[in-house]
C-alpha cells in the first residue's frame, strides 16, 4: 500500500525493534537460566545461539514484513495464499500474551509505589500473595476483582492504546525514544549502585564463574537457544509488522545484527545488576548467592523487595528504580505486541486503524480483568507457559519449515536483503535457517510434547505446577489451541477490497 505508515528515523525503528525484544524476561529470566547452566561458559552455546538462530530469524522476519509490505497474515498472504493463516497464528498468539503481559505491568506499577515506604513488609512473600494479589485457594477459582491490579491495569492500557492512537510515527516511535533510553538510565544507576554493595563481587563471582562440564549437556544448549529464541520477539509478529512500515531502501541485516547485540547486551546489564544484589542479599543474611538465586516472578516480587529491606540507604529510591525499569520494559514489549493485531486487523477488514485499537486493544484489555481477580495468577502461569511453549515456539518452527522447505523462499529473500544492507548474507543464513534452526527447534517441541503428554512433572498429578487435568485442559491446552484455531478460521475471511492484498507493488 502506497500511503502505508513509516518510521521516521532509521534510530526510531532499531529503538522500537530493541523496545520489543527488551522486556521482563530480559531482567528476570536470564540471569536465572545462565547461572542455572554454566555460569560464564553459558555465554558460549548463548552467543552461538544468536548467531545461527536469533540474528538469523530476525533477518528473515525484517525481509519478510519489508518485503511484502504488510502485516503478519498479509506479509505471509502476500507470499503464498496458503501460508497466511501462519501469520494469523502469531498474531492471535501475541494478542493472547498481551491480556496477562498487561497485569504483570500493572503489578510493576503497583510495587513502584510501594517501594517509596517499603510497604511490602518484611515477609515479601505473604505481602505477594496474601495482600496485594489476594491469591485464591484453588487453581480455577476466579474470586473477586482485587483493586490493586485492577487500578494500575487501567492505567497500562490508557498508556499502551494511547501510544497506538498516535500512530507508528508520532506515537510508538516517539513512546520508544522515550522509553529504551531511559530504561537503559535507570538500569545502570542500579548496577553502579549494586556492585559497590558489600557481598556484590560474590555475586558476580557466582554469575560469571564458567562451569564448562556444562557446555557438553544438550539441555544446555537447547536452554541458550529457547533463551535467545523468546527474547527476540521472534514469531511474535512483531518484526514482521515493524519492519513492513520501514522505508523501501533500508539496511536489513545492519538492523538485525544491531537489535540483536542490543537485546543480548541489555541481558548482560541484567545479569550484572541482579546478581550483585543478590550477592548483597546473600552476605546480608550470611547465607550462600545459591541459596538466595531465584527467577521469574519469585525474583522481581519477592526477593527484590527483600534486598530492597536490606539496603543501607535510599531503599525507597533503589526499589522506585527497579520497578520502573520494569513498567517501561514492560511497555515497550507491550505496545509492539499489540500493534501486531492491531495492524492485522485494520487491513483484514478495511477498517480505519483507530477502529482497529478500538476493537483489538479493547477487546484484550477486557479479557486482561480475568488476570486481576484473586485467581488471575493461576490463570496467568498457566496461559504463559503454554502459549509460549506451543505457540510462539511451535509457530516459529512452522514458519522456518514453510519459508525454508516448501515455499522454498531463502534465495528470493536473501537476493532482497543484500539490496541495501552492508553486511551481505552467504550461505552461512541459508544453513542456519534450512538447517540449524529447525533441528533444534524440532528438537525443541519433540520434547516438550512428551514432557507434557507423558505428564513429566509433578508427582502427583504429573502435569505442569502440579495442577489439575481440568485445570491444564482449559487454563492451557485450550489457551494453546485457540490461538491456532482463530487463527485458521480468519483465513476463510477474504481480504477488505481496500487492502489491495492481491495486487501490490513489492519492494525491489
Amino acid at each position: 500500500m502506497e500511503d502505508r505508515a513509516q518510521w521516521g528515523t532509521r534510530a526510531g525503528f532499531i529503538l522500537a525493534a530493541v523496545g520489543s525484544a527488551i522486556g521482563l524476561g530480559n531482567i528476570w529470566r536470564f540471569p536465572a537460566v545462565a547461572y542455572e547452566n554454566g555460569g560464564g561458559a553459558f555465554f558460549i552455546p548463548y552467543l552461538f545461539a544468536l548467531l545461527t538462530a536469533g540474528i538469523p530469524l530476525l533477518v528473515l522476519e525484517f525481509t519478510l514484513g519489508h518485503k511484502y509490505r504488510g502485516s503478519a497474515p498479509l506479509s505471509f498472504f502476500r507470499m503464498s495464499r496458503k501460508s497466511e493463516w501462519i501469520g494469523w497464528w502469531a498474531v492471535f498468539v501475541s494478542f493472547v500474551i498481551s491480556t496477562y503481559y498487561a497485569v504483570i505491568i500493572a503489578w510493576a506499577m503497583s510495587y513502584s509505589v510501594f517501594s517509596f515506604n517499603l510497604g511490602w513488609g518484611s515477609d515479601t512473600e505473604g505481602f505477594l500473595y496474601g495482600d496485594y494479589l489476594k491469591l485464591a485457594e484453588a487453581p480455577g477459582q476466579t474470586g473477586s476483582l482485587v483493586t490493586g491490579v485492577f487500578v494500575p491495569l487501567i492505567l497500562v492500557w490508557v498508556i499502551t492504546l494511547g501510544v497506538l492512537f498516535k500512530g507508528v510515527k508520532k506515537g510508538i516511535e516517539v513512546a520508544n525514544k522515550i522509553f529504551i533510553p531511559a530504561l537503559v538510565v535507570l538500569f545502570l544507576i542500579i548496577v553502579v549502585r549494586a556492585v559497590t554493595l558489600p557481598g556484590a563481587m560474590d555475586g558476580l563471582n557466582t554469575f560469571f564463574k564458567p562451569n564448562f562440564d556444562m557446555i557438553m549437556e544438550p539441555s544446555v544448549w537447547m536452554a541458550a537457544y529457547g533463551q535467545i529464541f523468546f527474547s527476540l520477539s521472534i514469531a511474535f509478529a512483531i518484526m514482521i509488522t515493524y519492519s513492513s512500515y520501514l522505508p523501501k531502501k533500508s539496511d536489513i541485516t545492519n538492523n538485525a545484527f544491531i537489535t540483536g547485540f542490543s537485546n543480548s547486551g541489555f541481558e548482560l546489564l541484567a545479569g550484572i545488576g541482579v546478581f550483585a544484589a543478590l550477592g548483597f542479599m546473600a552476605n546480608a543474611q550470611g547465607l550462600s548467592v545459591e541459596e538466595v538465586v531465584k527467577g521469574g516472578v519469585g525474583l522481581a516480587f519477592v526477593v527484590f523487595p527483600q534486598i530492597i529491606n536490606e539496603f543501607p540507604a535510599l531503599n525507597g529510591l533503589f526499589g522506585f528504580l527497579f520497578f520502573a525499569s520494569l513498567v517501561l520494559a514492560g511497555l515497550s514489549s507491550l505496545i509492539s505486541i499489540t500493534e501486531t493485531y492491531v495492524a492485522g486487523f485494520s487491513e483484514k477488514f478495511g477498517i480505519s486503524r483507530n477502529k482497529a485499537i478500538a476493537f483489538g486493544g479493547g477487546a484484550a484489555a477486557l479479557i486482561s480483568i480475568l488476570f486481576a481477580t484473586q485467581g488471575g495468577l493461576f490463570f496467568l502461569d498457566a496461559a504463559d507457559y503454554f502459549i509460549n511453549q506451543f505457540g510462539v515456539a511451535f509457530v516459529g518452527l512452522v514458519e522456518v519449515l514453510a519459508i525454508a522447505w516448501f515455499l522454498r523462499k531463502l534465495n528470493s529473500f536473501q537476493e532482497h536483503a543484500n539490496i541495501a544492507s552492508d553486511i551481505r548474507l552467504g550461505g552461512w543464513w541459508k544453513v542456519c535457517l534450512g538447517v540449524i534452526t529447525p533441528i533444534v527447534l524440532g528438537y525443541m517441541m519433540f520434547g516438550l510434547f512428551k514432557q507434557n503428554l507423558l505428564k513429566e512433572f509433578d508427582t502427583d498429578t504429573g502435569n505442569y505446577e502440579g495442577y489439575s487435568d481440568a485445570f491444564i485442559l482449559y487454563g492451557g491446552w485450550f489457551v494453546a489451541a485457540f490461538a491456532l484455531i482463530a487463527g485458521v478460521a480468519l483465513t476463510f475471511k477474504s481480504w477488505h477490497a481496500k487492502t489491495d492484498a492481491e495486487s501490490y507493488k513489492e519492494v525491489s
